[in-house]
């Protein structure tokens, strides 16, 4: 009995000692990180993970408008690969629409039209979106502004335009696997503005392409700036409510005291309202017949901008797949707007898991699935 006690005191004393350590080295958001994931029987960040943070509104106003249904919605079942692959991957939601209409949609588990799960790094085009609209708006000059403008820390070299792709030459750490990583901290801590303002540019800002998640942070910060507004209120104005969205959305915030939405990720919202980002994008800018951003911006956005990097533009991923221009919005649990303008096709797949690609891969392996499924899909509809 004596030895158990020695056993379970030395335990305790282990213990007592890391969380000083970690306290005392300012890694006590492992804490709410072990919190919000392990003890909600997960092992990282997943799609319902929201409630465990505090939220901005995203108000979508009075008037909302439905996706129309195409003449054919749901009249072809999916391929066995798709249903396969949706399984697999845990997805929740799966959308097809061709010429601005649903032409097929399933939801999984308990998931259905309403239900809101986390954009992660889908968010990043919505900001990139966000910051062609202060440009328009007259908030910041144009891509060239230094950031220096706003934050004087930062050399003027580093302009907005490095941020949204991806070129800032900041020494940010992007392993989301590294519970010690600036990446977990971003989403775990309660300051991500204090965390960003400590980065220094260490490489020559717009000359290569790197992702970087807090790239897209000091761009929120930015655009927080220059407006005068809290992002989820400025998109709000800017996108729910001319958009006419179905739902309300929510921004993770870092904390209730500093108030700072996860630029980089993290707005809860359905299906079928994050499709409208590629509806808006497919159509240069135009939402009913009011033009909500600048062509010359969109169309900047959706091509590369560096020859070396073809699969980047300004907050979208670019492919060239079946000898197509496509781009698309992509979150790190396999979370896909792909646009595809020439077919006036946009695919939508929300859900827990992808399948990873191999460091030398642009793209991971299940974004060209699902390509092709939606393809054979509509090949077999033709024919009949």
């Amino acid at each position: 009995m004596i030895r158990f006690l020695k056993i379970i005191g030395s335990v305790i004393l282990t213990l007592s000692i890391a969380i000083v350590i970690l306290i005392i080295f300012d890694f006590g958001y492992i804490f709410r990180g072990i919190q919000t994931t392990y003890f909600q029987g997960h092992n990282t960040a997943f799609i319902d993970d929201y409630p465990h943070f505090e939220n901005r509104l995203i108000e979508a106003g009075s008037q909302k408008n439905t996706w129309p249904e195409h003449p054919n919605y749901n009249s072809v079942t999916p391929t066995e690969n798709l249903a396969e692959l949706n399984e697999e991957l845990g997805t929740a939601a799966f959308l097809i629409i061709k010429n601005d209409s649903i032409w097929f949609e399933k939801y999984f588990q308990e998931y259905g039209p309403g239900s809101k799960t986390n954009s992660f790094s889908m968010a990043k085009s919505i900001v990139a979106a966000l910051l062609g609209k202060a440009i328009k708006d007259g908030y910041i000059k144009s891509l060239e502004q230094p950031v220096a403008d706003f934050f004087p820390q930062f050399t003027p070299k580093l302009k907005a335009g490095d941020l949204a792709s991806m070129s800032s030459g900041l020494n940010w750490n992007e392993n989301y696997y590294n519970p010690f990583g600036m990446t977990a901290r971003a989403y775990f801590d309660e300051n991500i503005r204090e965390l960003v303002l400590r980065l220094e540019v260490t490489e020559t800002p717009g000359e290569s392409f790197k992702y970087l998640s807090g790239n897209t942070i000091l761009l929120g910060m930015l655009i927080e700036k220059a407006t005068g507004e809290k992002l989820s209120q400025y998109l709000s104005d800017s996108f729910w409510k001319p958009m006419q969205m179905q739902q309300d959305a929510l921004w993770q915030l870092d904390s209730e005291e500093s108030g700072m939405e996860k630029a980089y990720c993290c707005i809860a919202s359905n299906a079928r309202d994050f499709a409208r980002f590629g509806k808006l994008y497919k159509n240069q800018g135009m939402w009913n017949e009011e033009q909500l951003l600048d062509p010359d911006f969109v169309e900047k956005s959706i091509k590369p901008r560096f020859k070396d990097s073809p699969q980047y533009g300004y907050g979208f991923w670019l492919s060239d797949y079946k000898n197509k221009d496509i781009f698309y919005m992509r979150g790190i649990r396999g979370q896909y707007v792909i646009v595809i303008p020439e077919d006036d096709l946009i695919i939508v797949r929300l859900g827990e898991n992808l399948i990873k690609k191999e460091e030398n891969e642009e793209h991971a392996p299940d974004f060209y699935k699902y390509i092709d499924e939606t393809y054979k899909m509509l090949n077999h509809a033709a024919k009949n």
